[in-house]
């Protein structure tokens, strides 16, 4: 059954960091490695998703005749990229980690080292899960995920309205052998109904299979609510 709601469903994922610039040879970015998007994108191809897989700068490859990947830098780019294809898609999984900010204003010149410090002011990026969570249709599902590092529950709740996700993939600093610089990660998915479901510590391939088995449910239940609306 699994297969039969993937097939042909076009699945938008984000991955890996972003970089924004703060002169031609420095940036501000995260330790993000895009392991978990990738791996995700695997899933759902295997199991006959198209995907569109829009990338920050990573060290994987991935090849397949059913994925277009759209490489970029910026938070800003990417979020163009996104739009794009919002209104073509599915499913939507937000696992990119996104710069919230980004430098007011990027030198043209590289920035010497003349003073004994400098001062970068900052302006906020847009939330390209947010803005898709503003205009998705009831036939859309998005995913998003939550790094957090304390009051993780609440943090992730909170994200998960205000982004109007129909799910939500929590993440904590405080677990040993997760999260960034790991091939291993410890998950809890939260759904609409704030029904939590955690998961042990896996390689994040195993990870890949959970996150994709509770997508799945997610199409099963949309499924089942438009079966009902068809008869009423």
């Amino acid at each position: 059954m699994t297969a039969h709601l993937l097939q042909g469903k076009k699945v938008l994922i984000t991955a890996g960091p972003t970089r924004e610039a703060i002169d031609p040879v420095r940036y501000i970015s995260n330790h993000s490695s895009g392991k978990m998007g990738y791996a995700i994108a695997e899933k759902v191809l295997e199991l006959g998703a198209e995907v569109v897989l829009i990338s920050g700068p990573v060290n994987i490859q991935l090849q397949h005749p059913r994925i277009r990947i759209i490489k970029v830098n910026a938070a800003s780019e990417m979020y163009l990229a996104c739009c794009k294809v919002f209104e073509e898609i599915d499913i939507a999984v937000f696992a990119a980690a996104v710069a919230d900010y980004r430098p007011a204003k990027v030198s043209e010149q590289k920035i010497k080292k003349d003073e004994a410090s400098f001062t970068i002011k900052m302006v906020k990026n847009v939330d390209i899960a947010y803005e898709f969570g503003k205009v998705k249709t009831d036939n859309q599902i998005s995913v998003g995920f939550a790094l957090e590092t304390n009051d993780e529950i609440a943090h992730a709740k909170n994200k998960l309205q205000r982004k109007n996700f129909d799910m939500v993939i929590l993440n904590s600093m405080n677990d040993a052998n997760a999260t960034f610089g790991y091939d291993t990660n410890k998950i809890t998915t939260i759904n609409k109904n704030l029904v939590q479901k955690p998961f042990s510590l896996k390689q994040k391939t195993e990870v890949a299979k959970d996150i994709v088995r509770e997508i799945s449910s997610l199409l099963m239940r949309q499924f089942e609510y438009e079966e009902i609306r068809a008869f009423e």
